[in-house]
This record gives C-alpha cells, structure tokens and sequence, in this order.
C-alpha cells in the first residue's frame, strides 16, 4: 500500500521538479517552529500520562511473519472465504424468505387494490368525452362538481413507525405498474412548506415524463399523457406517510388535480398509521370534497412476525438459528422499537454476521437443510484440519457426549441428527402454534419458550409446578406468558380440553405441518383412528400431549449445535448499541489488518511509511497525552514517511536495479501537504481539536476510547 501524496511531481529534472512542487504547494507551509516559552516547556516536561487505546497484543505469529505464508495460514484464509461465502449464501437465502413471505402476506391486498383501482379508472372514462380533439386541449375540461372527486384508497399500515412500510408500497406499485398503470412516489419531504406545490410537480414529473425541463407545470404532465403511447392508463400517486405531509401544501396539491381529473386520470394511494379519520384533520373542508375515499387495510405487525418467525426461525430455511438467550433479546428488542419488522430483521442480521465471524465451523451449516448434500459434506469434514476438527468435538455441547468419536463420520452423524431433530422440533411448534391460536398466542412467544433447554428438561421430569415460576424469569424479565403458566403449558391444557370433534379438526391440521416426519404421522393417524372408532378419553389427549414432550427437544441440547446455533447475546447487543469512536481508533491502528496490506502487516505493530498518512499520525499521537506538540509530531511524522524514501534509493543504487528509472525524493512541502491532509482527517472524524490562537502549536486530543 502506497502512502497518499497531495500531487506526484514531474518527470523532469530533480532540480526542476523540486522547484516546480515548491511553488505548487507553497501554501502548505503551515507549520512554523515551536516558540521556546517557559510555560510550555514546563508544560511539556512535566510529563503527562500518556492516553492509548488497549488493543489485543498482536500473536507472535503476526509479528514474524514470512514473505511465503505457513501452510496454517493458508489453510486459514481458505477457511474464512468459506465461511465468508455461507454467510452471503446463508443471509441471501433469510432475505429472499422474508421478502417473499411479506410479499406473499400482502398480495391478497394488491389484487383488491388493484381492482379497486381499474374499476376506479373505468368510472372516470364512462364521464369524460369520447372526442380525442376536446382530450388533448391544453387547459382542464369544464365539469360538475362530482366529477372532480380524486379516487383516494386510503391503506391503513397500522404501524407506529412507516420504516416497514416504505416496501410495501414500493411492491404495491410494481404491482400495479405490472397491469399497465403509470405509478409515481411521492414522499412528504416532497409535500413541505419550503417546495411548496413547485416541489411536488417537479418531483412527479421527473418520474413520469423522461427529459421534463426543470419547471413545475401541470401543462407538460396533460401532453405527456396525451401521447398515444401513454393515454388510457390512469396515473397512480403513491403517498407512503399522509400523516407526515404539510396540510396546506397537500390540500393545495389536490384541488388543483380536481381541475384535471378528467383529462388526467390521478388516482391517489395514500398510507394512514393512526386511523382513516386523518384526512379530516390534516386537510381543509375544500381539499377534502375533492377526494372519494375507500379503506383498505394492511396486515398487522404480529401476523407479519408470526409469518417470518416461522419461515426463517422455527422451519430453519437456511442452516442458522439462535439459541434463546437471543432469541428472547430479539423479541424484546422487537416490542421496544414499536413492534417495526425491519429493526427485528436488522438484529437477526448482525446476528447471522456475528456467528459466522465468531464460529470456525460455521460454514458446515450452509447445507445442513438440504439432504441431497450430505456426500458434499462428507468431503468437507472429511478434509478438515486437525485444528477444526479437535475444534469441532470440544465445543461444549459434545463434552457432554462420553461416546463421541472424534473422526468425520461422527461430525456427519452429528449434522444429520440436528438436521432431523429440528425438523420433529419445527413441526411440534407449529402445532402448538394452531392450538395457540385459539387462546391468541404469538408464535414467537412460543418459539422462545420451546427453545429453552431448562424449561425442556423440566417438561421432561414433568415438574409442572416448578415450570410455571420459571417460565416468566427464563424469558429475560418476565415479560411474557400468562398468569397460569407459560404458553406451552397453557396450549397442552387447551389440547386437554378439547371435545372429541374440536381434536378431530385439531389433529387434521396437524397433518400440514408432518408431511416429511413419518414417526409423528404415524402417531397422528393412529390418534385419528382412535377417535373415528368412537373411542377417546383422558388416554388419547394424554398422547397427543406425549407428542411434544418428546419432539420439543430445542437445538441447544444437541451436540454440534454450536455450529448452527448463535447464542452469543452480550455480543450481539453491544454490537446493536456499537461504539462508532472507539471502532474508528482501532481501525486506524490497526489498519494493515483490515487493509491486508503484507508490507505493513510483515511488520506487526511497528510504524511504516507504506501505511496510510492518517493511520501513521495518528498512531505517533499515542505517544502524547491531550494535548500534542505540533511541530515534534509533524517531526516523527515526516522521519516515518522518509525512512521508506531512503530504502527506496538504496534498492535503486543496487546493481539489481540499474534499469529502474530514480524517482525523486519527496520535498519538505509534500510531506507537510501529506501531514496537514492527515491532521485534518482526524478534525474531520472528531478525533482532534485543531490549534487556538492561545496555543497554536498544540493540538488537542478529544477521544481516547478508554
């Protein structure tokens, strides 16, 4: 990596070069020597405690590192690309699930706003004249006050904060566009007092109309449609967040439009959060006889969640889950920020980073849901390191295990074992799930439940006394479960309840979610004869509850879970909060490391002049306390960066290098420009304070990250 000079110099003469750089950058001759005041010296001398930031010590391995890299280093970084691409393949399979899944939650409301919206289109061409040449005048046409009703479908989102909702409509409009009709956004930054009305035309004719001029006339919008290729289409305008729009600019916005409805078919679609009363307070009277309203709902926060929980968490789509320290961390985290989607994804996603950053063997878990790769996985453990293998067999949960062998069979035979425990698992939780449905129960405070290794093993002793006092602490404060119990004590007692047809109807359900477990089906339909035979009972509600203390085994009590499973929460809640000052410090000493730089990280913690200008300077920082002398950091700044030029010109006077063209040593004027270019990075990141007019020799420190 090559330092990062202001200009490279000519490739005249040295003399000339010198002369012209001088001149060129004669205005970085900033710096001028220290003043030898006593109070500075005594300042100086007076030895301050010097302030750095404590970073892990750097292996010795690091420090003495060859030019050809040991077989374990390579062996290493082929690891961690591995373990790079499964988390790409892994989170691209989470995304593509979730998206699909809200997608597939809202199309029931795309087709009726759809229809809506052609029926809407209809009823405005039924009144307007059928002579082309009274369409295409350019100024509105005379009608009747009913017929200068904007359709407005207002979509109530139900959520507190619009962030889910921004992809909701974005997919409602390609929704629509795909039918054929023209669809522009506009957002309430564009309804503001400082647009105005100019802002909202210019911003919706640049979507609809390619090369619009830059001006604000509803005249080019009316020629535009009237072109052949754009007329008999009507013009849909998507307003994500209504309530966030200034009224008056709003209201001003539809009354002119009410002048061109007929000729300009605008149809309105317009997000509500609070209730379909909004309109009524944010427009005037006049703006709102201008609209004809219908109401339109979306899905709720808590079906979106019970959805995805199930998709990605419970039927375990990509080879990752959480353990449930995090996953009650999660669902917290999801009430706290009003319930919003796109806060619990963002959590689930430093997630699935944090474990395959964290977990060696991570990559193994990629393919553990697809059974037709179980020969590729034979290769893979197969080949594995005598590092990650006795890695592999000394996590924690294999320590429990006295008869596992540690060979690559046993890995296979552990992976294919979590892969059909989880799947018996998922589907006992989803039909619990439609037992709690009847009581209102939420699949992700079931999910938390069912993943609890100690509520688990108290199921499994039948301690039912002591289940109830533990559910509320195991879900982190005692938020959650009802007062008689948790939610999968109370969903059992509801399967006890149940008269013979209600469990008749029950157990078809069930059906749906045990397609690939055969011993679970083959349990369901002997229930299912028991009662079609007219018996029944306390015996047969007895093991339908048998059922699931037998299935709800949770991952964490499966050995090699480690390698699927993220239970990590006090990582992944400091990183949630982060610490953005600190990581900026530790980057920039440390950044041979992220750069993978092989000149400079040859050298381990040792400053050199191929290191970036603003790392070196301000690793040389450490060496002060708050405050720093700017003329002697300027000194060790300029006695890094020329210590690379003298090797440089050793290296061309050898006679390996005769042929190699000398390039000229850099001027006092270059290296001040580098070091004043660096100095004002740090400003800029607010890691320095630049010098007053007290003390203009000293810059002060103002983040230490201690």
């Amino acid at each position: 990596m090559l330092p990062s000079p202001i200009s490279d110099p000519p490739t005249s003469s040295a003399a000339a070069a010198s002369d012209d750089v001088d001149n060129n950058l004669q205005p970085f001759f900033v710096l001028h020597k220290a003043l030898p005041r006593k109070s500075e010296r005594k300042s100086s001398g007076c030895g301050r405690a010097r302030r750095k930031i404590d970073l892990p010590p750097s292996s010795p391995k690091s420090i003495e590192k060859s030019d050809v890299s040991s077989p374990e280093e390579a062996n290493d970084r082929i690891y961690e690309q591995l373990r790079l691409q499964a988390f790409n393949r892994t989170w691209s399979k989470i995304d593509s699930t979730i998206k699909d899944v809200l997608r597939q939650i809202n199309l029931n409301l795309f087709d009726e706003v759809q229809r809506w919206v052609l029926e809407s289109f209809s009823n405005i061409k039924s009144i307007r004249p059928h002579k082309v040449s009274e369409i295409q005048r350019p100024y509105p046409l005379v009608t009747d006050t009913i017929c200068r009703k904007i359709p407005t479908a207002l979509i109530f989102t139900k959520n507190a904060e619009f962030v889910d909702d921004l992809l909701t409509f974005q997919e409602l409009g390609g929704h629509l566009k795909s039918s054929g009709c023209h669809v522009a956004y506009l957002s309430s930054l564009d309804f503001s007092v400082k647009h105005g009305i100019s802002g909202c035309l210019r911003s919706l004719l640049r979507q609809l109309v390619s090369e619009a001029p830059d001006m604000a006339d509803i005249y080019i919008l009316a020629s535009w449609y009237c072109e052949p290729e754009n007329y008999d289409n009507p013009i849909l305008l998507i307003i994500d967040d209504m309530e966030r729009c200034c009224g008056a600019v709003l209201a001003e916005f539809i009354t002119m439009l009410s002048e061109w409805v007929i000729k300009i078919p605008i149809i309105f679609i317009m997000g509500v959060a609070t209730t379909f009363d909004a309109p009524r307070r944010l427009l005037l009277s006049d703006a709102q006889q201008h609209l004809h309203p219908s109401k339109f709902t979306l899905g709720s926060p808590c079906e979106k969640m019970n959805a995805l929980v199930e998709s990605v968490l419970v039927k375990s789509c990509s080879g990752f889950s959480i353990g449930h320290k995090v996953a009650a961390f999660l669902r917290n985290y999801f009430l706290r920020h009003d319930g919003t989607i796109t806060s619990f994804v963002r959590a689930l996603k430093l997630a699935c980073i944090k474990h395959f950053e964290m977990e060696p063997l991570s990559f193994l878990g990629l393919d553990i849901p697809d059974e037709d790769c179980e020969i590729f996985q034979h290769g893979q453990c197969d080949s594995l390191p005598d590092s990650l293998r006795n890695h592999a067999f000394n996590l924690p949960s294999c320590q429990r295990e006295k008869n596992l062998k540690g060979t690559g069979g046993s890995l296979i035979h552990g992976l294919t074992e979590l892969r059909t425990l989880q799947k018996g698992w998922s589907s006992a939780v989803m039909c619990l799930f439609e037992v709690g449905k009847q009581k209102n129960m939420q699949l992700l405070d079931i999910f938390c439940e069912a993943i609890d290794p100690t509520l688990y093993n108290l199921r499994a002793s039948d301690h039912n006394l002591q289940l109830s006092s533990l559910t509320g602490r195991s879900l982190i404060e005692g938020k959650s479960g009802f007062a008689k119990g948790g939610f999968i004590a109370q969903a059992i007692q509801q399967v006890r309840e149940l008269p013979a047809a209600s469990l008749s109807h029950l157990l078809n359900i069930w059906v749906v979610h045990i397609e690939e477990m055969n011993e679970i089906q083959d349990r369901v339909r002997e229930l299912q004869s028991i009662i079609s035979s007219g018996g029944g009972g306390p015996v047969l509600k007895e093991k339908c509850t048998d059922i699931h203390k037998k299935f709800l085994m949770p991952i964490e009590c499966v050995p090699f879970h480690e390698i699927v499973c993220f239970k990590h929460v006090d990582v992944l809640q400091s990183a949630l909060i982060g610490d953005p000052r600190r990581t900026i410090q530790v980057d920039l000493l440390k950044s041979p490391t992220y750069l993978q730089c092989r000149c400079c990280s040859r050298r381990g913690n040792v400053l050199s002049s191929s290191m970036h200008d603003t790392s070196i300077i301000y690793s040389l920082a450490q060496e002060y306390g708050d405050i720093i002398n700017l003329p002697d950091w300027y000194q060790s700044f300029k006695a890094t960066v020329s210590a690379g030029t003298k090797t440089k010109r050793k290296l061309q006077h050898s006679p390996a290098s005769k042929k190699v063209k000398a390039t000229p040593s850099e001027s006092e004027a270059t290296i001040q420009a580098r070091f004043c270019r660096a100095v004002t990075e740090l400003q800029i990141t607010g890691l320095i304070r630049m010098p007053s007019k007290r003390r203009p020799d000293f810059v002060q420190r103002v983040a230490f990250g201690l």
